[in-house]
């Protein structure tokens, strides 16, 4: 198949300003069983390592900046009318650390460090104020761990990534989503055809490197393969937080697929309406959108319902989102000047999928119920790489290969094979609230046998299965917060639900009755 890129640019090379290569490390490969459960009260899928495909060991190790997820020190006793304003001190934060990221970036002189590092903590301490202001103004108790987290660390990239080990990180994976990224940080490239991922930082300077890819040939399969699972007999998608054992018989084994198209609209935008509601550029990155063509960062439940969609059951106004992924190949795309761009250190081609598959699939423990309309999931963590891998969620594969997943690897795929993304979302819901104050404790994710955790209910749980057809060459990558090195662990994916009633009430059926629709 051929390759498939959004040439919307003068294709013209780059010219960012020069500055350190940000040369990164290497370290064990950590692949994922996508399609097995997760451990109760986990909050993420199982992970086992695997000693086959290690990334190289002789690159030297660089700094990149590692501050405490503040989202992680909020609890759900944050005041509705607080989240507001708590939202937009938490972007706050995403854009000092941006900041500070770029200044390191343009003079990495360790000397400077301890000056940018207590620049950054004191701004953080007024953001950390203001958050705290908000709750107590609106009844709610400040949390206590909170001025803890203003601090920030520089980190060296020695042990590839996700491991929950990193200074500054102090405990609490369970929270927080989308955020910081870095502006121009130099080339790292040539900036020829082949400018990005050559062990030198990637075309914008902070990765991909040669490092961050294994070849999918070299990893032993770990997972069950689309169709290899039995999700209690039904469907063919298997595994996931609904693999099991299928509960005795007692499971919902229908699916629902929803189609969507492939973005081939280019819809495009830096927003996230989730973690940054009302601040333009909020998540730093470009998403994709399929689905609902009204989600920017000023979107409204209203809005999303009246907006148009691009399902082809427009009772599907729902919005899927997720970064970009481009190929650094020294040709700009046309936001290589913009926010989300080329701003936050996001170059290249954007990559249209060849093919999007989104499926609502059931739960081996029993009957689903309907998913409450505007819930709000996000799945992964887009800060895996310093907040480590307790989050981290979503896998990569390759067609013909997809019983070897990965998780901190890019995969090189063989000649006639293509690049797969895969996600699967929380398929628990707490049966009160559409969101909560960190976008994650309202959802959680089931145990091995398929059981949600008590006082939740089992929902549709969301499949993503994304396929591009990328040239095997280390220089593609996903869009990041330049502070998280576009690593692939930072991978995550997001969902609004916008289905309407009648729909909603069809899909539950479908799946409890065993049936496959769309």
């Amino acid at each position: 198949m051929g390759r498939t890129s959004r040439k919307r640019s003068t294709l013209a090379n780059r010219a960012i300003a020069a500055s350190a290569a940000l040369v990164l490390g290497g370290g064990g490969l950590v692949a994922v069983n996508v399609y097995a459960s997760a451990g109760e009260g986990s909050g993420r899928p199982s992970a086992q390592e695997n000693g086959s495909g290690r990334g190289g060991q002789g690159s030297p190790a660089t700094s990149t900046i590692d501050c405490p997820e503040a989202a992680n020190g909020l609890d759900d006793n944050v005041p509705r009318r607080a989240r507001g304003k708590v939202d937009r001190a938490l972007a706050a934060m995403d854009t000092q650390i941006t900041d500070a990221y770029r200044r390191y970036a343009q003079n990495p002189d360790p000397a400077q460090q301890e000056e940018l590092l207590g620049s950054l903590r004191s701004q953080r301490e007024g953001s950390i104020k203001q958050i705290n202001r908000a709750i107590e103004r609106a009844g709610g108790s400040a949390p206590g761990g909170l001025r803890g987290m203003a601090p920030c660390t520089m980190r060296n990239d020695d042990n590839g990534g996700g491991d929950g080990q990193n200074g500054g990180q102090d405990g609490g994976q369970d929270g927080g989503q989308d955020g910081g990224q870095g502006e121009n940080g130099g080339q790292g490239g040539d900036g020829g055809d082949n400018g990005g991922g050559q062990d030198n930082g990637g075309q914008a300077g902070n990765g991909p490197v040669d490092d961050d890819f294994v070849e999918i040939e070299s990893v032993e399969p770990n997972a069950e393969p689309p169709g290899g699972g039995d999700n209690n007999g039904g469907g063919d998608e298997g595994g996931g937080d609904n693999g099991g054992d299928g509960g005795g018989g007692n499971g919902s084994t229908g699916k629902f697929t929803t189609q969507c198209g492939v973005n081939e609209n280019g819809l495009f935008n830096p927003d996230n309406v989730i973690v940054a509601p009302g601040v333009s550029n909020g998540a730093h990155h470009m998403h994709d959108y399929v689905g609902n063509q009204a989600n920017d960062a000023f979107a409204s439940d209203d809005s999303l319902a009246a907006g148009d969609t691009t399902c082809e059951n427009e009772g599907d106004r729902s919005s899927y989102f997720w970064p970009v992924l481009r190929v650094q190949n020294g040709q700009d795309e046309q936001d290589a000047g913009a926010d989300g761009g080329g701003n936050d250190q996001n170059v290249g081609e954007i990559q249209t999928p060849s093919e999007v598959t989104m499926e609502f699939v059931g739960s081996p423990a029993g009957d689903v119920v309907e998913m409450p309309r505007f819930l709000r999931i996000i799945t992964g963590d887009a800060k895996a790489f310093t907040n480590g891998d307790a989050n981290a969620n979503a896998s990569w594969s390759c067609t013909g290969f997809e019983d070897r997943q990965l998780t901190d690897k890019y995969p090189l795929c063989p000649e006639g094979s293509s690049v797969v993304r895969s996600f699967r979302f929380q398929s628990c819901w707490d049966g009160q609230n559409t969101d909560s104050a960190n976008h994650r404790t309202h959802v959680s994710f089931a145990d091995d046998n398929g059981q949600c955790p008590e006082g939740f209910q089992a929902i549709p749980q969301l499949v993503q299965r994304i396929v591009y057809d990328v040239a095997p060459e280390r220089n593609f990558a996903v869009d990041s917060f330049p502070e998280q090195l576009h690593k692939p662990i930072t991978d995550h994916g997001d969902f609004i639900n916008v289905f309407d009633e009648d729909l909603m009430g069809e899909v539950v059926s479908c799946i409890n009755e065993g049936r496959e629709c769309n």
